[in-house]
């Protein structure tokens, strides 16, 4: 039997596919610098005006009576009280109604329903946040929430903006939810089942608790998502570019994003207004860093609480 001597260079391959390798290396480290590169710059922007900002307002006006940026009042609790109103109201409307369809999904509905149901779902999310912001405004405030709550604002408030903000993020809370409760091993259900326990108990003591991480993760990053949602409580919030100070979500409300757009909104105006033009960075940072730790958060809870199989 012959014995054949490599060389190290035979186990090489040919130089043309070393090549080729090596340019789509160089093309995929690229476009990671790039994305890395881009996400600095606009950390750097933000923190630079904000920094600018901070610099030249007086800091009393940080907490006055109202955000009017236009004549250099500049009232954070009036954008932090209606963004926290918001996003409870959102995740009061998101978070049974996401959980439930989740469960349903994964634990009820046949083949057949879900083959239909989640198309729906997806459909949902597909959704135009102009569009759902327009029938929070229309539909939401004057038949819902002034049935209701008969002094609530008729131009908009803070709980019809919740509620639209609420719809929007349904889908995100299920299918998160869904794919949560998914990866929950079919063992864990043919034991409960196997010792007598109903399917309503199976659910709620083993697959829940099972899946608990995910779900811990999908009710943090829905929150994300409703604190960062711009368009429907501009429209439906009430309040077009300026907002007194309203602890009662009944009334006319401004978030953080809604005053970035509000702000945003006239340019050559925005320019020529003193500190209006940072303020819209300021309140970015701000928005920046608290869905940054948001998201931090449902990372580490997920490494914490989650099972493996």
């Amino acid at each position: 039997m012959a014995v054949t001597n490599w060389e190290i260079s035979d186990l090489q391959g040919s130089k043309r596919r070393k090549a080729r390798e090596t340019r789509v290396r160089l093309v995929v480290f690229m476009a990671a610098l790039a994305s890395i590169v881009i996400s600095v710059l606009i950390i750097g922007s933000l923190i630079f005006e904000a920094y600018n900002f901070i610099t030249s307002v007086d800091l009393a006006r940080l907490w006055d009576r109202g955000w009017f940026p236009r004549r250099d009042r500049f009232d954070l609790r009036t954008l932090i009280v209606a963004t926290l109103w918001v996003t409870v109201i959102a995740m009061l409307v998101a978070a049974p109604l996401g959980m439930a369809a989740a469960i349903f999904l994964s634990e009820y509905a046949s083949p057949g329903a879900r083959k239909i149901l989640k198309p729906v779902l997806e459909v949902l999310a597909g959704i135009p946040s102009v569009v759902l912001g327009f029938f929070a405004l229309r539909f939401i405030n004057p038949t819902l929430v002034r049935s209701w709550l008969e002094d609530a604002n008729s131009s908009g408030n803070m709980i019809a903006a919740g509620i639209g903000v609420g719809i929007l993020t349904i889908p995100l809370v299920a299918s998160i939810s869904e794919d949560a409760l998914s990866a929950v091993p079919n063992a864990l259900r043919e034991a409960s089942a196997g010792i007598g326990a109903r399917k309503l108990t199976t659910t709620v003591s083993i697959v829940l608790p099972a899946a608990i991480s995910g779900l811990v993760a999908a009710f943090i990053i829905a929150t994300s998502r409703a604190i960062g949602e711009t368009m429907v409580v501009f429209i439906a919030g009430g309040a077009a570019d300026s907002a007194l100070f309203a602890a009662n979500p009944a009334d006319q409300g401004l978030t953080m994003t809604a005053a970035m757009a509000s702000v945003a909104a006239g340019t050559d105006e925005v320019a020529g207004s003193g500190n209006a033009f940072s303020a819209l960075f300021f309140v970015g940072t701000i928005l920046f860093f608290v869905t940054l730790l948001l998201n931090v958060i449902a990372d580490r809870v997920v490494r914490r609480y989650r099972l493996e199989y």
